[in-house]
């Protein structure tokens, strides 16, 4: 059976030493054969597994680092089968539900509800019999307490018990201890301690783990290539010099100085926390604008007649756009390391959700493939998930142009922020009805949609977007070509 990536087993080995004599008689006559078959003490070696193993904080996507308790499922002391849902985690997108690899008791829980943890801390303990459901709860309060001396005791209590050579695991409990008990064995880090080990070229086995039961974290990884003692520095230096830093004790006085009597101050939850975070990055992106206004009669007809039939306004905008995209595959690239760009295979298109408490971006991937009611019916599913929190990683992180449509609420132009990794974003406005004149001079009123989008400038020059445009308002101005 495969290990789980959330859940890690925490071997205990007890060696113990059983002398017997083996039954030869020191009476034969033949000294060839009592020479092979000598009277030696013969050593067994009997080696005991301690079955409590730890419950991680999983990686739920690519750029989560931390993730919330929403709830746990089960509770302290509750019979757990494997497959069975454990803990809902909250991630930057989505609430998840963590599941078991392993029957066993649930001991303890290290991380509660309301809590968050990084990414491959333990959040919870889980024994495979009752009689070592004490010890897990030892460990985790052992675990829990910051001081050494605390954790001393508790493995005094537990040393006694097996034979002196091979009582070292309680002390990993300790934080000061690990290195010297987990050296000989195998090094215990999280995945992504060990991405960031390889990527600044630090020796993983020299690192000393600070996170429970001796585990390496990112941290102590970023500590040991030197990039995160800036950081504990800056933090460390205001605190014992009170006037050498004026500027930063003044930042939060007048930042604190406008509250109201009255105000409350509401901390970010974790998916505003990671729009906020997308937010500043596109900053760093230069980008442009442009406008296009695109006639929607034909649209708004075709849109009547396959609306009973359940396709939405939103999939027809995808389909034109992703039917756009195929035709100017510039639109569809993305640039990440500022050094070059890639043409993606797949034209997926994300379209930006308001849901309680954040935004997401569903994606409706390889829009130009499907036909326009299976990608309607898609469509629905994953607004469904995403209202319930319940999208996978790959249903929000793989879009590669976004799509952002406010006219169902009136709005007639606005400007939509770059995501980062992604080329371009359109802002569809509202259809309303204009009055323009042809070329003989003749006046008529027509439904006009404002549609704005907004590029990377590394990648996508006026001239390109321009094109797209173009491609992409005749098909919405004749959209036969989206039904087939």
């Amino acid at each position: 059976m495969a290990s789980s990536p959330f859940l890690s087993k925490t071997t205990i080995s007890f060696s113990s030493s059983i002398s017997t004599s083996l039954p030869w008689r020191s009476s034969h006559s033949s000294p060839s054969f009592s020479t092979a078959f000598r009277t030696k003490p013969r050593r067994r070696t009997l080696t005991v597994q301690s079955k409590i193993r730890e419950i991680f904080m999983p990686a739920l996507s690519s750029t989560m680092t931390e993730g919330k308790i929403v709830s746990w499922v089960k509770s302290e002391g509750d019979v757990l089968s494997k497959g069975e849902s454990v803990v809902v985690v909250e991630s930057d997108k989505a609430d998840m539900d963590v599941e078991t690899f392993y029957d066993g008791i649930l001991a303890a829980i290290v991380v509660g509800e309301g809590e968050t943890a990084p990414v491959g801390a333990a959040i919870g303990l889980l024994a495979e019999t009752e009689e070592e459901v004490a010890e897990a709860k030892a460990k985790a309060k052992s675990a829990s307490s910051d001081s050494p001396a605390s954790s001393s005791p508790a493995a005094e209590a537990v040393t006694p018990t097996p034979p002196p050579a091979t009582s070292t695991p309680a002390p990993a409990i300790a934080q000061p201890s690990p290195p010297a008990t987990y050296t000989p064995k195998k090094t215990v880090a999280t995945p992504f301690a060990k991405k960031l080990a390889k990527q600044h070229k630090v020796d993983i086995a020299s690192v000393v783990g600070s996170g429970p039961f001796g585990r390496i974290t990112p941290a102590d990884v970023e500590a040991a290539a030197g990039i995160a003692q800036p950081k504990k520095t800056v933090a460390a230096e205001p605190t014992p010099v009170s006037a050498a830093p004026p500027k930063p004790s003044a930042a939060p006085s007048a930042s604190s100085a406008p509250l109201l009597p009255g105000s409350t101050v509401v901390p970010f939850t974790t998916m505003q926390a990671a729009v906020s975070k997308n937010m500043l990055e596109s900053l760093s992106v230069p980008t442009f604008r442009v406008g296009y206004p695109i006639s929607t009669d034909a649209l708004d007809a075709l849109y009547e007649k396959v609306k009973p039939k359940g396709v939405t306004m939103t999939a027809l905008l995808a389909k034109a756009a992703a039917l756009a995209l195929a035709q100017h595959p510039v639109v569809n690239a993305s640039c990440k390391d500022g050094k070059s760009f890639t043409y993606n295979s797949s034209i997926n298109i994300a379209v930006a959700v308001a849901i309680n408490g954040g935004l997401i971006t569903p994606v409706l991937q390889d829009a130009d493939k499907l036909d326009l009611y299976l990608l309607s019916q898609k469509w629905k599913e994953l607004v469904e998930k995403a209202r319930a929190k319940q999208l996978q990683p790959h249903e929000y992180s793989s879009g590669t142009f976004t799509l952002s449509n406010l006219g169902m609420f009136g709005v007639d132009r606005f400007d939509a922020i770059l995501p980062p990794g992604q080329g371009a974003i359109m802002a569809v406005g509202a259809s309303k009805p204009t009055v323009v004149a042809d070329a003989d001079g003749f006046f008529s009123v027509k439904s006009k949609m404002l549609v704005n989008v907004t590029a990377d400038h590394r990648i996508v020059y006026g001239a390109d977007l321009a094109a797209f445009l173009k491609t992409f308002a005749k098909i919405v101005e004749n959209p036969e070509s989206l039904t087939l």
